[in-house]
């Protein structure tokens, strides 16, 4: 809802469905009228703050923080137009929903989109969610994958499935499967990456490095499925925590940096005489989570068109994965799963 530009100082409290979202986007929800530009002002010159202190407008807030905005000055008789999703958009995003109930929707976010939008992002996910609406409100995000990043991505539909949602996702309760295939195959073939991460700048933007002795706590189980003699593997990924950039990172730790990921890896994230995509190859494979009213949700997405052809040209066979927990469940992403039989609805992918 968007709120009346203040004339004083004022003290906003984050609430719980806008756990995680981007400071520039929390400011585009309650002020619209509030241009990018003048936000970064406000931010450069210490009169936004949150909690207090000065953060940049890419701040993921947390539900209970507190916003100080300044005087924003009297609002506009007129409200800025919202901008209709393209029809493309609408079509592309409907033919990717995986699940849909009354309090959820899991849709296959395509490689290459991103989720929210930032400086120089214009197309992105977040201002195409009125595609998705099916008769009711506005989708909330409540989780993330980076651009480059495919698969399975979780929206709410309520404010209280959002507050539900985010509350899973913060204790860890939500576990999440990604499929990556890497340049030479790691060893052990199986273990667990306990390697502390944090960001810094440097001269081509900010990336994140393993830090020991200031970084946050950051821990990847992984495992190899197949191989392709010592050139490359196809591996298993489950985050136990959720830093940015986490699994790319551990992955070039191991010094098997994931295919196409020149950020992290270098010339040795490409493959030379091979005609396998350039594109990033990490796949959100699937999730598991409880539902915000009961049961729990489990859903699967299909390789995206890069990765499948490497995993044909690499001789991989997706077949032989299809019990992503290790608990004996077969999980197909042609027929999306789903374990909550009395409020779900799946969608064939």
């Amino acid at each position: 809802m968007n709120a009346r530009p203040p004339t004083t100082v004022a003290t906003v409290r984050v609430a719980a469905d806008e756990d995680g979202l981007r400071l520039d986007r929390w400011f585009r929800r309650h002020y619209p009228e509030l241009t990018h530009g003048r936000l970064e002002k406000l931010l450069r010159t210490g009169q936004v703050r949150v909690d207090g202190g000065r953060v940049k407008s890419g701040f993921r807030l947390v539900a209970g923080q507190t916003v100080r905005v300044p005087p924003l000055g009297r609002p506009s008789n007129r409200a800025a137009p919202e901008k209709p999703v393209a029809a493309a958009d609408a079509r592309m995003l409907a033919a990717r929903v995986l699940y849909k109930d009354d309090d959820v929707i899991v849709i296959d976010k395509p490689a290459g989109l991103a989720v929210q939008g930032g400086t120089g992002t214009h197309r992105h996910l977040d201002a195409m969610l009125d595609a998705l609406r099916f008769g009711g409100e506005r989708p909330r995000l409540v989780h993330r994958l980076d651009r480059d990043t495919s698969g399975v991505l979780v929206l709410a539909r309520t404010a209280q499935a959002a507050a539900k949602l985010a509350a899973a996702f913060r204790g860890r309760d939500a576990r999440k499967v990604y499929w990556a295939a890497v340049a030479g195959v790691p060893h052990p073939s199986e273990g667990r990456i306990d390697a502390p991460l944090a960001k810094e700048g440097g001269p081509k933007g900010e990336r994140v490095a393993v830090e020991n002795e200031d970084g946050q706590r950051a821990v990847t189980r992984y495992r190899v499925v197949d191989r392709a003699g010592k050139r490359a593997a196809w591996l298993v990924l489950e985050p136990e925590t959720g830093r940015t950039h986490q699994l790319r990172v551990h992955a070039a730790a191991l010094g098997t940096p994931i295919l196409g990921d020149g950020k992290y890896g270098g010339k040795g994230a490409f493959l030379s005489g091979s005609s396998i995509s350039p594109k990033l190859h990490l796949h959100a494979r699937a999730i598991r989570i409880p539902h915000p009213r009961s049961g729990t949700i489990e859903v699967a997405a299909p390789l995206p068109e890069h990765m499948a052809a490497t995993w044909r040209f690499l001789g991989f066979d997706s077949a032989n994965e299809n019990r992503p927990f290790g608990d004996g469940k077969i999980l197909r992403p042609e027929k999306s799963h789903f374990r909550t039989p009395e409020h779900g609805v799946a969608v064939d992918a």
